[in-house]
This record gives structure tokens, C-alpha cells and sequence, in this order.
């Protein structure tokens, strides 16, 4: 691998570079309108800028997403169902969003979503984890305390994960009886 010392200096961007870059990086990777902002300002930062004018960045990431190449609901909900075939609950999926820089306008409807899913995903990281109804015996005060702070952490419900927690191997609860 070459040393820094040795790779040829990228030249400023101008314009046309700006795009070539944000096109590149939109059609290789899902994104959201803040997160290719914020990998446009990094490359700005890392190259320079050439022209007199402030570098558009406002209007060619809103020009993007009028294209469709940046969708920011889509990313949301495919960020959110990834999150929760995983297992993770509503608190964890919010906190990726935000993250990402997703909207409370783009991420209700999947904050909607996750509260639905919310059962299913407990159980399938309870699963994962081999924890609750999954566990082969009945889990002793420390794996309880663990198993239970892993389920926090994952972003569910305090309800949820008493449920969860406290069934027996082998019986996996109704979500009905809630």
C-alpha cells in the first residue's frame, strides 16, 4: 500500500465534479438527502473548491431527490425492516433513523410500523439470543439481569421484555394476552 506521501493530490472540485461524486456515491449506496450532505461537505473539505460561488449543495441534493435517486422514506422503511428482522424494537429503529438523518415527517409511518412489529421482533431476538421462551433452562438471576439489559438495549419495551423474560422455555406467549 502507497504512503500518503506518495498518492497524487486530487485537484479542487468544480461543479461538474461536485455531481460526478454525489451520482457515484447515490447509485452505489442507499442514502438519505443528510447523508449524502454530509459525504458531499467531507469530499469538499478533503479537495477544495474551485469556483467563486458557494459549492450548490442544497439544490443538487434536492435535484437528486426529485430524480428519485434519494429517497428518504425508502431508506427509512428499508433501514426500519432490516432493524426489525433483526429483532431490534421501536427505540432502536428511531435512534438509527435519526441517525441517518431521516425526518419525523418521512419516519412516522415506520415508526407506526415498528410499534406493530414490536411483539414479533421481541420474540425473534429473544431467538437470537437464546434467551426467554428460547433458552434451554430457566435463565438464573445474572443471565436474567444480562438477557434483560441486551433487550434495552436493543430499543424494546420494558413490558415486552418482562414477558418475554418470563417464560418459560418452550412456551412462547401470546401477544393477545398482553
Amino acid at each position: 500500500m502507497k504512503s500518503d506521501r506518495h498518492r497524487k493530490a486530487r485537484p479542487p472540485l468544480d461543479r461538474g465534479g461536485l455531481e460526478r461524486l454525489a451520482l457515484h456515491y447515490a447509485g452505489r449506496y442507499a442514502t438519505t438527502r443528510a447523508k449524502l450532505t454530509a459525504y458531499l461537505v467531507r469530499k469538499l473539505r478533503e479537495r477544495g473548491w474551485t469556483e467563486e460561488r458557494e459549492p450548490p449543495l442544497d439544490s443538487l441534493v434536492e435535484r437528486f431527490t426529485e430524480l428519485g435517486y434519494v429517497d428518504d422514506q425508502a431508506f427509512a422503511s428499508a433501514r426500519a425492516a432490516s432493524l426489525q428482522r433483526r429483532g431490534y424494537g421501536g427505540r432502536r429503529i428511531d435512534q438509527a433513523l435519526k441517525a441517518a438523518g431521516i425526518d419525523e415527517e418521512d419516519s412516522a409511518p415506520i415508526r407506526a410500523a415498528a410499534e406493530d412489529g414490536a411483539w414479533a421482533a421481541a420474540l425473534r431476538f429473544a431467538e437470537r439470543k437464546r434467551i426467554g421462551p428460547y433458552a434451554a433452562e430457566p435463565l438464573d438471576r445474572p443471565a436474567r439481569e444480562r438477557a434483560f439489559a441486551a433487550m434495552v438495549r436493543a430499543g424494546h419495551q420494558m413490558d415486552t421484555i418482562r414477558r418475554v423474560l418470563d417464560a418459560a422455555p418452550g412456551e412462547i406467549p401470546n401477544p393477545d394476552n398482553m
